[in-house]
């Protein structure tokens, strides 16, 4: 069922209980499509849902009566949310989109749309009632993406930012408990960490444009997840962080091996931190979901990335891994490698030569052959390095 988040504004959205893989980004909650209505002098609905899903939100707006749209918002072109325009479009034929100049292009170009359109930009305005205001958020985390802000409640809709994979029945923040809330935090952080780090320069800017336009936000209603009303400042002060690289006092230990001689190696690399008191995390690339590996390496000051060679290149777990990792930028991190090898030992220097590319402070890296005895003290040393410099930082 619908549920009311201010007198006239509701989420319409649906909730997909089902999904465990979006975009190669393992969901292990599921997730919300959340698409809202505004019901004044004019009905509008801010963005839609994914395709196969639209019954949800067809059921939900019968409820509420809605018998024409005057308006629809389409604040991002994306499939989960603008995945449903053409059955809006085909139950509600007089309505009028609303959209910036990219998401009309997207909007032909992803769905062949074109229908009769109002194009908006940041600081234009919508009178239905209340007070529709846009701001456009380049690059979080598409070029066509926006806000939309509803100034008689202070509600801001900013589609993906904000939001997490996370179904349930429940649609507010203040609706959980604190280990609930715990868990949610974490699936927030895992969505910058995986969708949004990348574009961080640009939730910089856009959060500081908030600020300089003075907009007092009493809710955040976004695209996926719950719908925050309580922990506003919490979840702010959040994307401040992770947009300026603020990161935790901790090392994440990522890494594989072959034959164990990197496994075995890697004790060496913990007392050296645990000879420091720092905390760490350690994965196994073989067995672990890199998106919670990319978690913590946004939330961690420190990581660490052992390979054993192959063919003259990273163990391909590894490689994989550096891969992904390499395609989100991550900043600010202090960084060592280590790993094992047989005749070449390449896999160490490409490590570091990714670390060097994304501007990480490399506190060194150790190589050995086969067994690494000979190398246990350097090896100690790796790792209290980098835990002395996650310490001063």
């Amino acid at each position: 069922m619908y549920r009311e988040i201010a007198k006239g504004v509701y989420w319409v959205g649906a909730v997909d209980w089902n999904v465990r893989n979006f975009h190669g980004y393992v969901t292990k909650f599921g997730t919300t499509y959340n698409a809202y209505l505004v019901k004044s002098e004019k009905t509008v609905l801010v963005d839609t849902v994914k395709e196969g899903f639209e019954d949800e939100l067809f059921a939900k707006l019968d409820e509420l009566n809605v018998n024409s749209l005057d308006f629809l918002v389409i604040n991002h072109v994306e499939m989960d949310h603008a995945g449903s325009v053409k059955a809006v479009l085909e139950r509600y034929p007089e309505v009028k989109i609303v959209t910036n100049v990219r998401g009309k292009a997207g909007l032909k170009d992803a769905y062949n749309v074109e229908h009769e359109t109002l194009i908006v930009k940041t600081g234009d305005r919508l009178e239905v009632g209340k007070t529709l205001m846009f701001i456009e958020m380049p690059m979080i985390h598409w070029p066509d993406s926006m806000a939309t802000y509803v100034a008689d409640d202070k509600i801001l809709m900013p589609n993906d930012a904000f939001g997490e994979h996370f179904a349930s029945q429940r649609r507010f923040d203040d609706e959980f408990d604190d280990e609930e809330i715990g868990i949610i935090f974490r699936e927030n952080a895992k969505y910058y960490a995986n969708i949004i780090l990348l574009y961080s320069k640009q939730v910089k800017r856009i959060l500081e444009q908030l600020s300089l336009m003075g907009l007092e936000i009493e809710t955040i209603a976004p695209s996926h997840g719950i719908v925050w009303r309580k922990r506003i400042p919490e979840i702010l002060k959040k994307y401040k962080n992770w947009s300026e690289g603020i990161a935790e006092k901790r090392i994440v230990i990522a890494y594989d091996t072959m034959w164990k001689h990197t496994e075995r190696a890697l004790e060496d690399v913990i007392d050296g931190i645990e000879s420091v008191g720092v905390d760490y995390v350690k994965y196994k690339l073989t067995v672990s979901d890199f998106t919670e590996v990319m978690t913590d390496v946004m939330l961690s000051k420190g990581l660490i990335i052992g390979s054993p060679t192959l063919n003259r290149e990273m163990f391909p777990t590894v490689a994989s891994f550096i891969t992904y990792m390499k395609g989100l930028r991550p900043f600010n991190k202090i960084a060592g490698a280590f790993g094992s090898y047989g005749w070449s030992g390449e896999a160490v220097k490409y490590i570091v030569d990714v670390f060097n590319t994304l501007n990480f402070k490399v506190a060194g890296s150790v190589r050995f052959k086969f067994s690494h005895e000979k190398s246990s003290q350097e090896l100690f040393d790796l790792g209290k390095k980098v835990a002395e410099l996650v310490e001063e930082e």
